[in-house]
């Protein structure tokens, strides 16, 4: 009798397991066995003929690699937290958008992501020739590489970008315009005569980020920053006085009536406030044609003054990329789908603009518009965070060798002194969780021109300081002079 139960159970237990992987096979493999590579991603726009365009791209990479994809949009406001119920699952997920703003560093240590290292050179060669060596070796955490970067502005400048039809309509004279601080002459202008309109509407990046834009390397999470003219050493960046001249400088602003009221709170992008007529400008990180694409966003023409030379951090390399999630199903073939991403342009031209003559037409110029009668498009698609964009069409305002441009632009960037170093937060894990709460308190407050520094900037670093900002920074200076030791 017990060697029959035995039996059962074992009997029952097999045919449990073949049934799980039944079920497994079956949400992996389409039904003439080609297998789905299932893609999330952050999506900021209307994306509603998405199904037409995966339908269009299936048909080349069934043909190619004998794969189809899914493409998973997911909205930035639920960004976070969806992307770590998929992360820490158990639902099939081939594909994620990765970034050092969303924990990339701490999802690879955590064994979240696969390594990529073996795979780029079994199936994916093709990413191997099309990405930089500096680039890709800069996403390493802890020896392996987790994520490829999506081919886009590695470099990055600082300036502002401003509504031209009010500067034209003041005859304000850009000319004049040298350094940030002369920005004032303009929005005092603005303030006056367009009292419904706010100056300077920065929500998610402060204008004390931006005023600082180029002077430190923030090694991924502002606690223990490293300046370029003080290479090799952390210090922290709220007690620079650079720093507290320039939250000086924007508290003015707040005052005067400059700044938008709830900066410090709103979730609304700058360029949707311009775009409502409430706003005439924000300063942001610059790259070559950022004025055309303002432009077409904001339904009106922008113009863009730079106060810095382009710059090249590691978010370069870390700041959005495409991991294969531990819980693919074939990671092979994962990889061989995300090699199409860098070397198809037919793929990457889908995936960035649409399907062709119904989302975007040729023009004589060599570069892409919109159809003709079309005013809106049902598929707009934030193509610089994925995949190799250098094979996509430049959008007409572009010039049609704006890749070219884009290239010389990179190559010419100041390489931060820190380029490369990736921070392992998990031996102050606690400290930096209690002084994140920190800057969640105070950042944008003080940085908005919100709250007044004489007070909430010395309550920010005392706070920050019992929080274990020196454990942070020390833990960082140690981690920082093994690898450049190893370098």
């Amino acid at each position: 009798m017990k060697k029959m139960m035995k039996m059962l159970v074992f009997l029952l237990m097999t045919a449990l397991i073949m049934v799980g992987c039944s079920s497994n096979e079956e949400s992996s493999t389409n039904e003439d066995g080609s297998y789905e590579v299932v893609m999330a991603y952050m999506n900021f726009t209307n994306v509603n003929d998405i199904e037409l365009v995966q339908e269009e791209m299936n048909k080349i990479s069934k043909e190619k690699i004998n794969a189809t994809v899914k493409l998973v949009p997911i909205s930035a406001g639920a960004w976070q937290e969806q992307s770590n119920l998929l992360l820490t699952g158990s639902e099939k997920l081939d594909l994620i958008l990765s970034s050092s703003f969303y924990g990339y560093n701490t999802n690879a240590i955590k064994g979240q992501y696969l390594p990529l290292d073996d795979l780029l050179e079994s199936h994916g060669q093709g990413i191997l020739e099309v990405m930089p060596e500096h680039i890709l070796e800069g996403n390493r955490v802890d020896g392996n590489i987790y994520g490829i970067p999506s081919v886009r502005d590695w470099g990055a400048n600082y300036g502002i970008a401003m509504r031209k039809d009010i500067i034209d309509k003041y005859n304000i004279d850009l000319t004049q315009i040298k350094e940030w601080k002369d920005l004032e002459k303009v929005f005092a202008i603005v303030k006056e005569n367009e009292p419904t309109m706010t100056p300077l509407v920065n929500t998610g990046l402060s204008p004390v980020e931006m005023l600082m834009g180029g002077k430190f390397d923030q090694i991924g999470d502002y606690l223990g920053v490293m300046r370029f003219d003080d290479p090799g050493k952390v210090v922290n960046l709220f007690e620079q006085p650079d720093y507290v001249e320039n939250v000086e400088l924007v508290r003015d602003w707040y005052q005067k009536g400059y700044i938008l009221k709830d900066a410090a709170t709103s979730t609304e992008a700058s360029v949707n406030i311009v775009a409502a007529g409430k706003g005439f400008g924000y300063f942001n990180n610059l790259k070559p044609g950022y004025d055309v694409q303002e432009s077409i966003i904001a339904g009106t023409e922008m113009v863009v003054l730079e106060f810095t030379e382009p710059f090249t951090f590691t978010s370069a390399s870390t700041g959005f990329n495409l991991s294969i999630s531990k819980n693919t199903r074939n990671k092979e073939k994962t990889m061989e789908f995300l090699n199409l991403l860098y070397t198809d342009a037919d793929v990457m031209n889908l995936l960035a603009n649409g399907i062709e003559g119904k989302h975007y037409v040729e023009n004589d110029e060599g570069t892409i518009e919109m159809p003709e009668g079309v005013t809106e498009s049902n598929y707009v698609f934030n193509a610089w965070m994925l995949g190799n964009n250098a094979l996509t069409d430049p959008w007409v305002g572009n010039p049609a060798n704006y890749w070219e441009i884009m290239s010389e632009f990179n190559e010419s960037a100041i390489i931060s002194p820190a380029f490369g170093f990736t921070f392992n937060p998990d031996p102050v894990k606690t400290e930096i969780a209690a002084a994140t709460n920190v800057l969640n308190e105070y950042r944008r407050g003080v940085e908005s021109g919100t709250l007044d520094p004489d007070k909430s900037l010395p309550d920010f670093n005392e706070k920050l300081k019992a929080a274990g900002l020196d454990k942070i920074m020390a833990e960082k200076q140690k981690q920082f002079d093994e690898w450049e030791s190893n370098k």
